[in-house]
């Protein structure tokens, strides 16, 4: 009986605080692509193939730099040997020109780690 009750309690707080962390990502997304609507949209898609300014993000982490078909890179970025994770999109957000001198983006940065943080796990739902 005390094994079923013992059991049964972890197993609901686990389940809390597994909801907690889904509340949490969740919020950091919905703040994601409101910062991503305010900072990206002018320049950046998010839907497969509908390229501006700047390529479309849809699909972005995971993919290799300069490689979004339809779009014209810069020489830099054809070549830069970087693939878009949370770290070099973090590292690219905060300063295009510093992390990749020569590409195209015309972006000093956001300069905020969180907001960069929260606008990396929208880019994660878009795929």
């Amino acid at each position: 009986m005390w094994r079923m009750l013992i059991g049964m309690t972890v197993m609901a707080g686990t389940l809390v605080l597994s909801g907690a962390c889904w509340a949490q990502d969740n919020a950091d997304v919905a703040e994601g692509a409101k910062l991503y609507k305010r900072t990206c949209l002018a320049c950046h898609a998010n839907e497969a193939g509908q390229n501006k300014v700047g390529p479309a993000l849809f699909g972005v982490v995971g993919r290799k730099a300069g490689s979004a078909p339809g779009f014209s890179y810069s020489q830099a970025m054809k070549t830069a040997g970087v693939t878009w994770d949370d770290a070099t999109i973090d590292k690219y957000i905060a300063d295009p020109r510093k992390f990749l001198p020569g590409n195209k983006m015309a972006y000093a940065g956001l300069k905020k780690g969180e907001e960069r943080k929260e606008i990396i796990a929208y880019l994660k739902t878009l795929h």
